[in-house]
């Protein structure tokens, strides 16, 4: 075992309390380094890795209080850090007094975190604990005040910090019965995914998918749901059932393409094409923007149709003009086309005249290559002539281009 020693963290200086004002930037960026930092230790000394990750944790509320969350942008950071730092802490060999110190300073921590921001720290307590034996002895410590916490009386219930720590300890010590005694009566889906996760350990597998499907609320996560149904079904060989039934809406990212690259990822039985088909049934009204899921698969027809059938952002329809104007000139033409299609009609963000002219001068680089410029700077003449004259300022460049009075 590696036995920690002093290290001089660049991180503790930078994450002082009240470190940071209403810009979340350089918090963002400070957070990445500290992370950084940590894994870069945890190559070579592990123990030192996770001292250093536990003091991290420490720090990071106090650091970005006044921070402003409301975009959603730190939040997301400081969850991916305590996603990166949780195994650096549950891995590293530490002496049993070294852990211990470490998960009383966390759990001090997690109760005075106001915002909060280490709150999701508690899903990973029992992985934490790194053995059932300490898992078992949490829970102990947690129990009697969890079971007040999720008590059916309201006179008795209410909030505890610990709660989540301590389902998640019972589940990582193996307690399972005690578990799902213990969220009977609960309906609070944060909660009963830990009665699931039991039933599933224990093997009852179509009976956790049950209770996991009625615990559907608007208060509950349908992603999350979703996301736990299809595992045990991943998990006992039933690809094709968790597919049809969870495939789509259990693995979306946070665009399309990402989406899709997810599906294709886990299910790579599947083609390409069917699995895009599927996709975009579950957005009805947004099938333009699978264009670059289609693009990205190689399925250049189903692309453009796509792009055609609702508005599909510009500037993503320019650069494929650009970028396939040499292998895939068919392609290349009809994506400059529609980018000039939905420029005229008011479609993108943020769009200038620079976007107009990218778009006009790919669309015709790919046409003049492909001995097809006259026909269509007729198409382009008959587009700028179907939008009310002088209507936006995209139908004025193009016919100032293209000559019309």
């Amino acid at each position: 075992m590696t036995e920690s020693g002093p290290h001089k963290w660049a991180f503790k200086a930078r994450l002082r309390r009240h470190a940071f004002g209403w810009r979340s930037q350089p918090a963002i960026e400070r957070v990445r380094q500290a992370v950084a930092e940590i894994k870069k230790v945890a190559r070579k000394d592990p123990v030192v890795a996770a001292e250093g990750a536990v003091a991290f944790l420490e720090r990071i509320s106090p650091a970005i209080e006044h921070v402003d969350g409301s975009s959603g942008a730190i939040g997301s950071v400081v969850n991916n850090a305590i996603a990166e730092l949780v195994p650096v802490i549950a891995n590293a060999p530490a002496d049993p007094k070294i852990r211990a110190g470490w998960l009383e300073r966390l759990f001090e921590a997690h109760a005075e975190d106001q915002i909060p921001y280490i709150e999701s720290l508690a899903d990973h307590w029992g992985e934490l604990c790194a053995s059932k034996e300490v898992a078992s002895e949490w829970a102990d410590r947690l129990i009697g005040i969890t079971r007040m916490a999720l008590s059916p009386d309201e006179g008795a219930r209410g909030c505890f910090h610990g709660t989540t720590m301590c389902l998640t300890a019972l589940y990582a010590a193996g307690r399972y019965d005690e578990l799902l005694d213990l969220l009977d009566t609960e309906s609070f889906w944060p909660y009963k995914r830990w009665a699931v996760k039991a039933l599933a350990a224990q093997g009852k597998k179509a009976e956790a998918i049950r209770l996991a499907e009625a615990s559907r609320s608007p208060w509950a996560s349908d992603w999350d749901i979703d996301r736990a149904c299809e595992d045990m079904l991943l998990s006992s060989g039933m690809v094709d059932e968790a597919y049809a039934r969870y495939g789509p809406n259990a693995n979306r990212g946070g665009t399309y393409l990402a989406t899709f690259r997810a599906v294709a990822r886990k299910y790579p039985h599947k083609s390409t094409s069917d699995i895009l088909a599927d996709l975009v049934k579950t957005t009805p009204g947004d099938e333009g923007k699978w264009f670059a899921a289609a693009k990205d698969a190689g399925l250049f027809d189903e692309a453009l149709a796509l792009a055609a059938r609702t508005p599909c952002d510009p500037k993503t329809l320019t650069r494929a003009a650009r970028d396939y104007a040499g292998n895939q000139p068919a392609f290349a033409l009809g994506a400059g086309l529609l980018a000039l299609y939905w420029l005229a009609h008011g479609c993108g963000y943020e769009i200038t005249s620079a976007d107009v002219w990218a778009a006009y001068l790919s669309t015709m680089k790919v046409a003049e290559q492909m001995g097809k410029a006259g026909q269509v700077r007729q198409d382009i003449r008959r587009m700028a002539t179907s939008v009310e004259p002088g209507a936006n300022f995209v139908a004025r460049i193009l016919d100032r281009e293209l000559g019309l009075p």
